[in-house]
């Protein structure tokens, strides 16, 4: 026989008390049947109405939202975007929360996975336990920092109106106006135009420069329109049967500016979001390797050679520097933005591939920055091998960093400093910087 289906819970409602953030942008909360709720729009010491918007009856895991705030946090404010809230735009998490507690949210965050999956404390990472913001991100009381250079929006099919996804939905919440869109974003009036036939458009500002793009998904059998936008801007679009991204006029890349230096990044690369996140990370990375001339260099992961740049510039003529990096096009960039170079060579694959075939047996310095899913265990092992005195391990998810440290530590090398960064404000995200050195043997 069939097990009957079990009972949504989805729209139930549970008076709770608010229990430690947790990661992803929710905070823990336990209903009186011991089920665990997962609460957005809530904050640490709440007692809230938590109402659930993923669930059924026995699931040991909900997701719910605060929909009544019974007793507020001294952290909590009233969120500066009209399309915060539950229900509504999903692009931030701390809308309600204030930057200073933002900022020691991610830092528990980061804690507890470090203590979780490497069973480090801070001191034991070299960490001070503080989140800094980037400098231009200190602004009065009330004010919202505009980071956000990338901004994908999505279009409402009934409506060809841009907006923004809601949480874990495909649904879009019209939006007249982003708060945490740069300047350069917001100046194109996206959110004005008429876009029916298409799902979605990416517009991207860089940074040091005047370059725009939007990137254009169309709906099956949609042509494209005309766009006509308030500032100049290249246009390209995304084949609906490859997924391969076309330039339909103006560049096909954007030139971004950073570490004293002009990157060309092309359709569909890797760039930081925030406009100062390339200068803090390369400043944090080389304060920790504190490259030496003549040195041997690996950048791993190295998408358009941001740090492999930064280190060649430092390491002299002398020096060498191998990029890995699976992108093709994200090759082809890093090459043309290091040309100038003659010692620094970048490899097409995926590095646990491309790195054995190399026969790198010694290096002096690593530097990785993976994606979410972090490096892996037979990666690190490999990295761990080669001796580097120094590793810089940059990372967008805590949880992964924490599993990658623990490698690491298991294959001789221990964590000398971590610092960390809010470059994305009002969501979940964080940047870290952790540098690791191997460990001394007795003698």
């Amino acid at each position: 026989m069939q097990a009957e289906p079990k009972k949504s819970l989805v729209g139930e409602e549970y008076e709770v008390e608010i229990g430690p953030v947790a990661h992803g942008g929710h905070c823990i909360a336990r209903t009186d049947e011991g089920q665990v709720l997962f609460v957005r729009h809530a904050l640490p010491g709440e007692k809230v109405v938590a109402r659930v918007t993923d669930g059924e009856e026995g699931a040991r895991f909900l997701r719910a939202d605060a929909v009544t705030v019974i007793e507020a946090s001294k952290d909590r404010v009233e969120a500066p975007c009209p399309y915060a809230g539950p229900g509504r735009c999903g692009g931030c998490d701390w809308q309600h929360a204030k930057p200073g507690a933002q900022r020691r949210l991610k830092g528990e965050v980061i804690a507890e996975q470090l203590q979780r999956l490497a069973g480090l404390t801070p001191e034991e990472a070299g960490w001070d336990g503080t989140v800094m913001p980037a400098e231009g991100d200190k602004l009065p009381a009330g004010e919202v920092p505009q980071w956000r250079t990338r901004v994908q929006y999505a279009v409402d099919p009934d409506t060809g109106k841009a907006g923004l996804r809601r949480h874990r939905s495909h649904e879009v919440e019209p939006v007249e106006h982003c708060m945490i869109a740069a300047p350069g974003v917001s100046e194109l009036g996206i959110e004005k135009r008429d876009w029916t036939g298409m799902e979605s458009i990416e517009a991207i500002a860089a940074t040091g420069s005047q370059d725009r793009q939007v990137i254009l998904t169309p709906r099956p059998g949609a042509r494209l329109p005309l766009v006509e936008l308030d500032k100049p801007v290249s246009v390209l679009r995304v084949d609906e049967k490859d997924g391969g991204i076309h330039r339909v006029h103006g560049r096909g890349f954007v030139r971004e500016r950073a570490d004293g230096r002009t990157h060309r990044v092309g359709s569909g690369g890797f760039w930081q979001v925030h406009p100062q996140a390339a200068d803090t990370l390369v400043k944090a990375v080389m304060q920790g390797l504190l490259p030496r001339k003549g040195e041997m260099a690996l950048d791993l992961y190295c998408g358009v050679g941001l740090f492999a740049g930064a280190i060649a510039d430092r390491i002299g003529d002398q020096g060498a520097v191998l990029g890995i990096e699976s992108g093709k096009r994200a090759v082809e960039d890093a090459r043309h933005n290091l040309a100038a170079f003659d010692r620094v060579r970048i490899e097409q694959g995926k590095v646990e591939s491309v790195l054995p075939r190399t026969g790198i047996t010694e290096v002096d310095l690593i530097v990785l920055d993976p994606p979410r899913a972090g490096a892996g265990k037979k990666t690190v092992e490999h990295l761990a091998s080669l001796g580097a005195r120094r590793i810089a391990y940059v990372a967008c998810d805590p949880a992964a960093l924490a599993r990658d440290l623990a490698y690491f530590r298991d294959s001789g090398y221990k964590v000398r400093t971590l610092r960390a960064f809010d470059l994305f404000p009002m969501t979940h995200h964080v940047e870290c910087v952790a540098i690791l050195e191997p460990v001394k043997k007795d003698a």
